[in-house]
């Protein structure tokens, strides 16, 4: 048609389409690597390696998992896979195919020890982790992303995914109430991750704990964080403050006082507060609501008053980090009503709250530890 523009778009060339469609598999099969991945922390992979002194070859790992012999060479496929994405290195080459393997970094994390025990010292096992991401319900929640997407919902803050395909709140009474056996499930796994890593940020950011007095952990749960700090700190007097039904009969030891209460309505006063993998479980309404309630706990900056935050702040350099900063955003999109944030966010959040300063003490992998003044 004349006057019309000339269309500026110009077509992938076949090469680029090739590897498009390589990326198309690859992003449409990375459920695959998840299920293979979940399929060797339920096998025990990681544990039998350890167990066998540090390296593990085909048939060691048949015999220690009393696997079928005619498994192995399935076995074998599953674990150049798992070599390929990080989860184990190959022993005797670089492809995984000899058939030894050994542990990385992030198989360490699980090995299960004897008991209750961390095999690495500060880093409790994070098998449950797994196991509650890559469970039925937190996948079917994720299934249902297009149609929830689709739903208009006037609230502000809209049902979950997790809450409109299951009808019940994760970490909450409705759960336990509904689906007992996958709320432990998904409790031992929030106590993992909440628990993993806090012993470095005690040796790495110690300044934030020198000089306080009294400290308020906000859902501090069975206590583990504030019996760390009384240990790193002794003169430190710690509160736990978390839901009548996490506290349930704990009392204090003479260590650490729990006290059972709602974070929204009080908080014990002290000269800090930890918000500790807290904040990204709630919208940014009832985080500042959080906060708030924060802010009246504790004193005046001159007198030592801050918060304590130690959550994950989006903006790693580009690369794994990063992606796994935007994968835990979209994973509390899918399970719950909260976010990660990015500097900015958080900023936003300090000053709706009252506070009028904030520093970033430390960035510690995916996380960092802020200090927030009043």
């Amino acid at each position: 048609m004349a006057g019309q523009a000339p269309n500026m778009l110009a077509p992938p060339t076949d090469d680029e389409l090739l590897h498009a469609q390589a990326d198309l598999w690859r992003h449409s099969l990375y459920f695959v690597t998840s299920m293979a991945f979940q399929c060797a922390v339920k096998l025990g992979i990681p544990t039998a390696i350890h167990r066998a002194g540090g390296t593990a070859s085909l048939p060691d790992l048949v015999a220690a998992l009393s696997l079928p012999p005619a498994k192995l060479p399935f076995l074998r496929r599953l674990m150049r896979l798992l070599v390929h994405s990080g989860v184990f290195a190959a022993a005797d080459d670089t492809t995984g195919s000899a058939g030894t393997y050994r542990l990385t970094p992030l198989s360490w994390l699980l090995v299960e020890g004897e008991g209750a025990a961390p095999v690495v010292d500060g880093h409790p096992c994070q098998v449950p982790v797994v196991l509650a991401g890559t469970s039925r319900h937190f996948v079917e929640a994720a299934m249902g992303l297009a149609e929830w997407f689709r739903k208009d919902v006037p609230a502000a803050a809209p049902p979950s995914p997790f809450e409109e395909v299951h009808g019940a709140v994760l970490f909450d009474e409705s759960m336990s109430s509904l689906h007992p056996e996958v709320d432990t499930v998904f409790n031992q796994a929030l106590a993992a991750y909440d628990h993993s890593g806090f012993a470095t940020v005690l040796r790495e950011c110690s300044e934030v704990f020198q000089g306080v007095q009294s400290l308020t952990d906000c859902r501090g749960g069975d206590g583990a964080a504030a019996k760390a700090i009384v240990e790193a700190f002794p003169h430190i007097k710690c509160t736990v403050l978390d839901f009548p039904r996490v506290i349930g009969n704990k009392r204090g030891d003479g260590v650490v006082n729990y006290v059972a209460g709602d974070m929204f309505r009080a908080i014990p006063p002290a000269q800090a507060v930890m918000l500790k993998l807290v904040l990204h479980h709630w919208s940014d309404e009832d985080c500042v609501k959080i906060l708030t309630q924060c802010k009246k706990a504790i004193p005046a900056r001159k007198d030592g008053g801050k918060v304590i935050i130690i959550d994950i702040v989006i903006g790693a350099p580009s690369g794994p980090l990063l992606e796994a900063q935007l994968l835990m955003d979209v994973g509390m999109m899918v399970a719950t009503k909260g976010r990660q944030r990015d500097e900015n966010d958080w900023r936003d959040l300090f000053k709706k709250a009252g506070f009028n300063d904030y520093k970033i003490v430390k960035k510690l992998g995916a996380r960092a530890v802020f200090e927030v003044y009043p």
